[in-house]
């Protein structure tokens, strides 16, 4: 996941979190988790906000870029040529080209060893439109997204089945 951060473009930061994931549905709520001793840790710590910018194929190079450079001693966006602009509900930035941002506020922060997890309440999600279905329904198998898993980086697409799909008759 490549989750961005800041409040002002002179702080503006993308990270790359492999520790994330759904908490919560009422109220919709996530986490990440990093390490205390990253650029980005910080400056979430201190504005209390956050976006998770979902990652598709044409991203991935950027995103493990982003990864593997700390945002001390590079501007992320600058050098990736993503492109920050303005959330709906959050001060830091969406990345333009991630198909689905999930604008975050963090409602807690838990030390639980190597990495720090911030619980977040998710109060905005923005969607590229192209992904919307008739009926308004997001179509994330049309998304080329990736994901991460010990250390590799894997398309994603295929719909295997729907929820229940293993007791219908």
């Amino acid at each position: 996941m490549l989750v961005s951060c800041g409040e002002t473009p002179d702080q503006y930061n993308l990270i790359t979190v492999a520790w994330t994931g759904t908490v919560c549905s009422d109220p919709p709520m996530c986490y990440i988790s990093i390490r205390p001793e990253r650029h980005s840790y910080p400056i979430i710590e201190k504005n209390r906000e956050f976006v998770l910018n979902l990652v598709t194929k044409e991203m991935a190079a950027v995103t493990d870029w982003c990864g593997v450079r700390s945002g001390a001693k590079y501007n992320k966006f600058f050098e990736t040529g993503l492109t920050p602009i303005k959330s709906q509900k959050v001060k830091a930035p969406l990345v333009y080209e991630s198909p689905v941002n999930l604008e975050c506020v963090v409602k807690e922060i838990l030390h639980l060893g190597s990495h720090d997890m911030f619980l977040a309440e998710i109060v905005a999600v923005d969607v590229k439109s192209s992904l919307l279905n008739d009926k308004g329904v997001i179509r994330l198998d049309k998304a080329g997204l990736v994901c991460y898993s010990h250390g590799h980086y894997y398309e994603l697409g295929k719909m295997l089945g729907k929820f229940g799909f293993s007791v219908k008759k």
